[in-house]
């Protein structure tokens, strides 16, 4: 979500300002909340997942002043559109612990994408992406990214194209089948970021697990400090990141659009909607 702030009883942000919105709602009162991880508060909330509160997809929102990150001078707005997804993938990063030279991601979504942003961000000077979608693997080349089609090429394959079996594997999809994978691929010790969630239970090769002491760490959104260094981050890199965004569509097109891509007609990672227009 990117904005314009039209109104702040505040009066923390410059009203006119660019702006992104954190979508996760916390306590403000729990240690959680104090340590500034709301996405860990027991009673969180976010905004655009809860159906109880209007979000971005209308002319006007209204948020906690808390949860706004004014974005730097000179920003291009539809950067601020990014930083959401881009957190969520710097910050399943992060919970992999210490980031080695070569990381697998695998699923080249808009998540698996952020991954691989983030992976080369904190210094990885090897990343691949396994992603199914041609046209998803051809958005991730452009990126400067190696992407491999996982039906094509098997584990020894990209292993060799990895110079060995990472330590650092992030699992962007959250199914069975990707998580067997990724336990296929990591070396012994290695450790796997489940931040896909495209099922809510996974069958677990618990033998992988525990013969190969790897371990299989969970990561969900982002602190507060992960947000506002990725809107800092993605101002700086704009030129970067304008690949990413595939289509720009007003508020009229976007049911459309969302049955294209339930649908798996429509091809483009990244919708920019204008309610706007």
């Amino acid at each position: 979500t990117v904005g314009r702030v039209l109104e702040d009883r505040t009066g923390t942000h410059r009203v006119g300002g660019l702006v992104t919105v954190n979508p996760v709602l916390g306590c403000r009162s729990c240690p959680k909340c104090a340590q500034g991880m709301p996405h860990r508060c027991p009673s969180r909330r976010v905004i655009g997942v809860d159906p109880a509160i209007s979000a971005a997809f209308a002319e006007r929102m209204a948020v906690p002043a808390h949860n706004i990150v004014p974005l730097p001078d000179g920003t291009p707005a539809e950067v601020g559109s990014l930083i959401e997804p881009l957190a969520v993938g710097y910050h399943a990063i992060a919970q992999g612990g210490p980031v080695p030279d070569t990381v697998y991601v695998v699923g080249g979504g808009p998540i698996g994408q952020a991954a691989a942003i983030a992976a080369r961000r904190a210094g990885s000077s090897t990343v691949v992406v396994a992603e199914l979608a041609p046209a998803r693997r051809g958005l991730l080349t452009r990126l400067g990214f190696i992407a491999v089609d996982p039906e094509r090429q098997s584990a020894e394959e990209v292993k060799e194209t990895l110079g060995g079996p990472p330590e650092l594997v992030i699992d962007a999809v959250g199914t069975s089948r990707t998580l067997r994978d990724a336990l296929d691929i990591s070396a012994l010790g290695g450790r796997i970021v489940l931040v896909g969630m495209g099922t809510p239970t996974v069958e677990l090769a618990a033998y992988a697990v525990s013969t190969g002491e790897r371990s299989i760490i969970g990561s969900f959104s982002y602190d507060e400090a992960a947000f506002r260094d990725t809107a800092v981050w993605a101002a700086a890199h704009a030129a970067d990141l304008d690949p990413l965004i595939e289509r720009r569509i007003g508020l009229a097109e976007a049911p459309g659009a969302f049955r294209s891509l339930a649908e798996g007609t429509l091809a483009a990672s990244k919708i920019l909607v204008y309610p706007a227009q």
